[in-house]
């Protein structure tokens, strides 16, 4: 784990090197959802660095990143991803977002497609409606405290039978939505809340590879359909019995189409 500062804030981050220590090695970067922190890939480490140097960061108001005050966007996500990669040193990764990380990822590859070798899209969507959704979780975070949106996000998060079946997970994750600072969500928030990328899908020209589970209520199998037709050079993987993480609650399902799509790059 460490600290830089790159577009302003302190970004904290983790790289960990392909096993060989292959200085060659391809980066993959991976990107948090919202109300987690770059924990959440730690089941994708093991099998990413057989192949590929692996950089994790906290988004902005996001675990040990710096949550400013001041209005967030999609906009100024990404150039906190650029900003992280050039203080690195790093020219060009592929990119892998889950939730608000692939909205990251959307507006990263229609933007500097010269930086990115591939794009993961996960459970992820280029619209979030309705406004209101997202007024009524702000309202909830800014009076009850994040607290109050943990039983929801799990619900939507995770299928019921892996709740019930999975605690160490469930807690983990639970315990990162308890630490997330809530003006960092409620700035967020706002940004997910006023984020309209439809028009930008077909300025994503890199190879893409979007993954969703088939029980995800907050990204749901259709809102990877519009991303997918958006998207020339995309392929379409839907992981059986799995809500909104499955990177971890079908790990194993996630891990291969992940690995199958970055290896064949």
């Amino acid at each position: 784990m460490d600290t830089i500062s790159a577009n302003g804030i302190d970004i904290n981050y983790c790289l960990d090197i392909q096993k060989n220590e292959n200085p060659d090695a391809p980066v993959v970067m991976l990107s948090n959802s919202l109300l987690s922190n770059y924990a959440m890939w730690d089941d994708q480490i093991e099998e990413l660095t057989k192949h590929f140097t692996v950089l994790r960061y906290d988004t902005r108001g996001h675990g040990g990143t710096d949550a400013p005050a001041t209005p967030y966007s999609i906009e100024l996500f990404v150039d906190d991803v650029v900003g992280l990669l050039d203080i690195l040193a790093i020219d060009k990764v592929h990119f892998v977002g889950l939730s608000m990380g692939g909205f990251i990822g959307q507006l990263f590859s229609a933007r500097h497609s010269d930086r990115v070798r591939s794009l993961t899209l996960c459970d992820t969507a280029c619209v979030m409606p309705p406004a209101s959704l997202w007024d009524d979780r702000i309202k909830i975070a800014e009076t009850e405290g994040v607290e109050g949106l943990i039983e929801g996000t799990l619900s939507r998060w995770f299928t019921e039978q892996f709740r019930r079946t999975n605690d160490k997970d469930v807690q983990k994750i639970s315990n990162m939505i308890r630490t997330t600072a809530v003006h960092g969500y409620v700035n967020c928030a706002k940004a997910i809340r006023d984020m309209d990328q439809r028009r930008i899908l077909k300025d994503i020209t890199v190879p893409t590879s979007i993954i969703v589970g088939d029980k995800d209520p907050a990204c749901p199998v259709s809102a990877a359909e519009t991303l997918h037709s958006g998207i020339l050079a995309s392929q379409l993987t839907i992981v059986a019995n799995a809500a909104h993480l499955p990177n971890i609650e079908k790990k194993r399902e996630f891990n291969d189409a992940l690995l199958g799509f970055l290896i064949s790059r």
